[in-house]
Formats: C-alpha cells, structure tokens, sequence
C-alpha cells in the first residue's frame, strides 16, 4: 500500500523558516518522481516542486520559487522542503505524492499533510 507521512509543519511568522519531511513506503521510491502539493482553505491544491528520480532536477511553481528549496534521499525513502522567508499566503496544508507533471495536484486523501500556518 502506497503511503506518505509528512511532519514538519507549524506556526510561524512571516520571514521564518520551515523545513517538511515526507516519508514514502509501499513501492519503489527511488524510481518515481516526488512532488510537493499544497492546499489553502477554500482554494484549489497547487503543486509547489516535482523532484525527479536521482534529485538533480527540481521544478518550482513561481509562486515559491527562490524561496522553497525541494530535495530527496533515496535512501530513507524521503523528501523534504525546505520553507524560507514564508509569507501568510503560504499557510496551507503540505502533502507529498508520487508524480512528475508539476501542472497536476490532487487533492489530500484524508489524514494526509503537515499545516503550515505563518501569521504574526
């Protein structure tokens, strides 16, 4: 059974930093690409960042980039997003899935995510 378990999320102000972990098990980590997929209350869900397979080339949606830093480790069957200078419209709920088209985001099955909450 394909499943993901992220952590990581919090409050915190705007301009802090955050940095999510997404744990996968249940198939084949390292040969599937990973994306970071985030949904607002009453917005549609957006895909933030695809990683692909080794890591070495990573997509960001313009709205995190050069803020957001996605990277994996194969290893541990793990991706992580590292959330820098985190503005109020980033408060969503965080969750990681299979997938390589950063235009495609599906909604959170239930229990799934990590909240983010950036407020002063």
């Amino acid at each position: 059974q394909v499943q993901f378990a992220e952590s990581g999320g919090g409050v915190v102000q705007p301009g802090g930093s955050l940095r999510l972990s997404c744990v996968a098990s249940g198939f084949g980590f390292s040969e599937f690409s990973a994306k970071w997929v985030r949904q607002a209350p009453g917005k549609e869900p957006e895909c933030i960042s695809v990683v692909n397979p080794r890591g070495d080339i990573i997509k960001y949606a313009d709205s995190v980039k050069g803020r957001f830093t996605a990277s994996r480790d194969n290893a541990n069957s793990t991706v992580f997003l590292q959330m820098d200078t985190l503005k109020p419209e980033d408060t969503a709920l965080y969750y990681c899935t299979q997938g390589g088209n950063i235009r495609i985001a599906l909604p959170p099955k239930p229990g799934q995510g990590t909240q983010v909450t950036v407020s002063s």
